[in-house]
């Protein structure tokens, strides 16, 4: 598949990194040249340095052969106009932008974008997903991620074995002996910063991060199987009001019953704008997130749950800590810089949220080839999770998964079949319109891919 990337910032790098690896066709255009070198020398990848917008650069990078453009410079118009152009002028199939301007996203534009207007397929708001990841992440105290598949009706948990957990030093296998009715699968863990892709006889021990599916009917009991039994946080203390924020207050407002927020802003302006965009209910505090006295009139010491959400990754790390010292419990952090994310785990924070793998994990949804319906990243280079309809051409139709050439590093974790989850075994055989939630290390999504892959006799 031939990509263009409009934009080399964080997301735009981290998506050429993983189409890259997989031996798409990709070119990246970017008007720094800094950035376009740092890129071309690091990635197999082709770099032009110009604006993504004007059409004698998108014709250099090729666009008229090209099957997609991914537009996610800092400018949202610059990513709009690369998709009018690469549609109008390239007729490239597939069009993709980021937009961060909420102004775009109101309801009463909804038709701004469309074919017969701004031809964009996909338009992906980072701050409106970064909001529902950490929203999903307050609903299970206990776990650093949590991601919804198959019509919400399983759930992929991230949780970290502490020295208390009860499942430590038992091998797998053992583990649905232990808890015969209890559906779930280990599809993964990540130990000392390094990925375990783990057989029956492998053990979890103290200090792994273990990826698993569980039936959504189930969150609960699996929590408390690793020793996780915190109760949700009903007062919830948020740290920066900007769009993140603000959403993710507006979320809670909506869709958590009985839970209370306090939201601290440093900007006099902003805090204004956000009070009066949010219900009475909401408290609205004016000042610096590290002042001892404002985080004393905001009760931090008695919420259950801080959410460090500034523009500032020092700011947010040092303001979760200070918010742990004063009793809080959890805290929730926003990391930009990559090379703070191992280190802000061992100071004691709960969970760290990476806008861009937020981001990243949502343009693949639509990258991945195959019956994919939804696709998930997991940690830095861990992994993906992918959600792929089996239908009866796909070579896997038909065959119990003990029978499968299975590449190491690939884990079913569980099937939605006729609205029920099945939990795989090595006996379960695959039918035909399955849903599979498939875990796949880095190096294995290609194979995945081919796994749903139909022959064209289907068509």
């Amino acid at each position: 598949m031939k990509v263009i990337i409009c934009g080399a910032g964080q997301v735009g790098f981290h998506i050429a990194k993983y189409l890259a690896a997989e031996q798409n066709d990709v070119t990246v255009i970017d008007q720094s040249e800094e950035l376009i070198r740092k890129i071309s020398d690091t990635l197999e990848v082709k770099g032009i340095i110009g604006f993504g917008s004007h059409p004698d650069v998108l014709q250099q990078a090729g666009a008229d052969e090209a099957d997609m453009l991914i537009a996610v410079t800092f400018a949202d118009e610059v990513n709009m106009t690369a998709c009018q152009v690469a549609h109008s002028l390239f007729n490239v199939p597939t069009k993709i932008a980021r937009i961060r301007s909420q102004t775009y996203l109101q309801p009463e534009w909804a038709g701004l974008f469309g074919r017969e207007k701004l031809p964009i397929d996909v338009v992906i708001s980072p701050e409106m997903e970064v909001a529902r990841a950490v929203a999903r992440r307050l609903r299970a105290p206990g776990a650093f991620d949590m991601i919804p598949f198959a019509d919400d009706m399983v759930k992929i948990l991230g949780l970290r074995c502490n020295e208390d957990c009860p499942v430590i030093n038992t091998p797998l296998r053992q583990l649905h002996q232990l808890f015969p009715d209890l559906n779930i699968s280990i599809l993964g863990m990540i130990r000392n910063d390094k990925p375990v892709y783990p057989k029956g006889d492998d053990q979890m021990l103290a200090g792994d991060l273990v990826y698993l599916a569980v039936s959504s009917d189930q969150v609960d009991r699996a929590m408390s199987a690793f020793g996780h039994e915190d109760p949700e946080a009903r007062r919830i203390v948020i740290f920066g009001g900007g769009n993140i924020a603000l959403f993710l207050a507006e979320e809670i407002n909506n869709n958590f019953p009985g839970v209370t927020t306090r939201l601290i802003e440093s900007d006099p302006e902003r805090a204004r704008f956000v009070a009066q965009k949010l219900p009475k209910k909401s408290v609205v505090l004016c000042g610096d997130v590290l002042d001892p006295e404002l985080l004393e009139e905001a009760n931090v010491a008695n919420a259950e749950a801080v959410v460090a959400l500034t523009n500032d990754d020092e700011t947010n790390i040092l303001s979760s800590l200070l918010a742990k010292r004063y009793g809080c419990p959890r805290a929730l952090t926003l990391v930009n810089k990559s090379t703070y994310t191992s280190l802000v785990s061992e100071l004691g924070v709960d969970v760290v949220i990476s806008p861009r793998m937020t981001t990243v994990s949502t343009i693949l949804q639509h990258v991945r080839r195959g019956r994919i319906r939804a696709v998930h990243s997991l940690s830095e280079g861990f992994g993906e999770v992918l959600e792929a309809e089996a239908l009866e051409t796909a070579p896997i139709v038909g065959k119990a998964i003990k029978d499968i050439a299975m590449p190491p590093g690939v884990v079913f974790g569980a099937i939605l079949r006729d609205e029920k989850v099945v939990m795989p075994r090595a006996n379960t055989v695959i039918e035909a319109n399955d849903r599979i939630v498939v875990f796949a290390g880095s190096e294995q999504i290609k194979k995945v891919e081919k796994m749903f892959a139909v022959r064209l006799e289907y068509f």
